[in-house]
């Protein structure tokens, strides 16, 4: 199954209050098919690196699975 994972930015209101509260006005979040997966984050960098992160797990996984596949 192939898995898009994007990082998106989120400004105003969109920022959670913890990050408006120090003085953000804007996030990055990492969506996986669309949807948000952990927390939000201060710097784009951030976001990226977990990125990076979820496509290694997920290109783990669907390694995993496509060989389990071939061998049924």
């Amino acid at each position: 199954m192939p898995y898009q994972v994007d990082v998106a930015v989120m400004i105003g209101s969109g920022v959670p209050k913890t990050l408006r509260e120090a003085g953000k006005k804007a996030c990055w979040v990492v969506l996986v098919n669309g949807e948000q997966r952990g927390t939000a984050f201060s710097t784009r960098l951030e976001a990226e690196e977990c990125r990076a992160a979820w496509l290694a797990q997920l290109g783990s996984q669907h390694r995993a699975y496509a060989g389990n596949a071939r061998h049924a």
